[in-house]
């Protein structure tokens, strides 16, 4: 009851998101961070709008477009969040150390496996046993 009565005195709704329909994702990745939140603001208010509208008893059009809009409001956050976590990865790429959530994930085993340059390196008892000791090599007569 109480998030309600907020929602009631907030300020006065625009006409601009009120008919707004489905955001689609490639408009949202088009836009900029601030166009997006702006969005953002807009869909989470109108939200708020149609929550008060399900409560009082309001048309059914209005509580059906609930989804829409929480839909919505997930589309924005995930472009949202992928525009940070890419321009993110730009600024670390080619550096020695990542943060853990932009290393690659593959699988445990996989991550903790040996480079290539890791498996080929000999110990220097190795290397002398097979420098004393070549392959070797066979002449065939045919």
């Amino acid at each position: 009851l109480k998030l309600q009565f907020l929602y009631l005195i907030g300020p006065a709704p625009s006409t601009s998101h009120q008919k707004m329909g489905k955001v689609r994702s490639h408009e949202l990745r088009a836009m900029d961070k601030a166009g997006l939140e702006k969005q953002l603001d807009e869909l989470k208010q109108e939200l708020g709008q149609l929550r008060v509208a399900q409560v009082t008893g309001g048309p059914a059009s209005k509580v059906a477009k609930i989804k829409t809009v929480r839909k919505s409001v997930a589309k924005v956050l995930t472009v949202l969040n992928t525009n940070q976590k890419d321009s993110l990865r730009a600024l670390y790429k080619g550096k020695k150390f990542q943060p853990k959530n932009l290393r690659v994930k593959k699988t445990r085993a996989m991550r903790r496996k040996l480079t290539k340059e890791e498996l080929s390196q000999k110990t220097t008892r190795q290397a002398k046993r097979d420098a004393a000791f070549p392959m070797r090599k066979f002449a065939l007569a045919l």
